[in-house]
C-alpha cells in the first residue's frame, strides 16, 4: 500500500481515501477563489504538526498569515516550520526549484508550489517552445524529488476557458497533466458552494464531493458525494 500524508482536511481525505500520496505530484487546479491555497495551507498545518518542515514556493504573493492562523490556531508555530520562497519571475522560479534537488533532506515533509504556472503564464509569447521545455524540466525535478525522497509535492494551477471544447483547461496543459499522478479540480458553484472532483488517480476511481469553505477549512455538504 502506498504511503500517504493526511491532507489536513476531512473533505480531501475522504476524496483521496486517506490523503496525499508521498511519492507523486498532486496538482490542484481551478479558478481563483475555489480553495486551492486553502488546501495548501491545511496540508502545511498538518505536516508541521508532525514536526516536519514545509517548502512553500509562493509565486503569486497570496500567502496569508491571517488565514493560516484561522486554520492552525497558532500561526506563529506553523510559520516557523515553513521555508518560504517567493520568486518574482520564471527564471527565479527555475532557480528555486533547481536548488531543491540539493537541499531537500529527511526533515522536509512537504513541498508546495502555489502556483506552478503563474510566472510561466506571464512570459508566454507566440513561440513558447523554450518556455514549455523549461516548465517541463522544473516539473521533472519536482517529480524526481518526490520519487527519490518520498516527499509529497502539491502544485496548484490556474485554468482558462476552452472555447472550442467547452469547460476549462489547465494552464501548461499536458506538461502538468502527465507528470501529475493525482489531479483534483476545484469548482466554484452558486451560493458559496464548491465542488472537489478527483479527475485522476493511480488507484482511486473518479469521484466528487460538494463542500464549502469556512474559517476552519473545508466543510462537506452531505447532499453530494458521487463516484463516476
Amino acid at each position: 500500500m502506498e504511503e500517504k500524508i493526511d491532507s489536513g482536511s476531512p473533505v480531501l481525505n475522504r476524496l483521496l481515501e486517506g490523503g496525499f500520496e508521498k511519492d507523486v505530484i498532486t496538482t490542484i487546479f481551478g479558478p481563483a477563489g475555489a480553495g486551492k491555497s486553502t488546501a495548501c495551507l491545511m496540508a502545511s498545518v498538518y505536516a508541521a504538526s508532525l514536526g516536519k518542515k514545509v517548502i512553500y514556493i509562493d509565486t503569486e504573493g497570496g500567502f496569508s498569515a491571517t488565514r493560516l492562523g484561522q486554520l492552525a490556531g497558532d500561526a506563529d508555530r506553523v510559520i516557523k516550520s515553513i521555508l518560504f520562497l517567493r520568486p518574482t519571475d520564471f527564471a527565479g522560479q527555475r532557480k528555486c526549484i533547481g536548488q531543491l534537488r540539493h537541499v531537500v533532506n529527511h526533515k522536509i515533509g512537504l513541498i508546495i508550489v502555489d502556483t506552478i504556472t503563474n510566472l510561466y503564464r506571464c512570459e508566454r509569447t507566440d513561440d513558447n517552445s523554450a518556455l514549455n521545455r523549461d516548465l517541463g524540466k522544473q516539473v521533472s525535478y519536482l517529480l524526481e524529488i518526490s520519487r527519490t525522497r518520498s516527499i509529497p509535492v502539491i502544485l496548484t494551477n490556474q485554468v482558462y476557458s476552452d472555447f472550442n471544447g467547452g469547460g476549462v483547461r489547465m494552464v501548461g496543459g499536458d506538461i502538468i497533466m502527465y507528470s501529475s499522478k493525482c489531479l483534483i479540480e476545484l469548482k466554484s458553484l452558486k451560493s458559496n458552494k464548491r465542488l472537489a472532483i478527483l479527475q485522476k488517480h493511480r488507484h482511486i476511481p473518479s469521484r466528487e464531493i460538494l463542500f464549502e469553505i469556512t474559517s476552519s477549512g473545508f466543510s462537506e455538504l452531505k447532499d453530494k458525494f458521487r463516484i463516476f
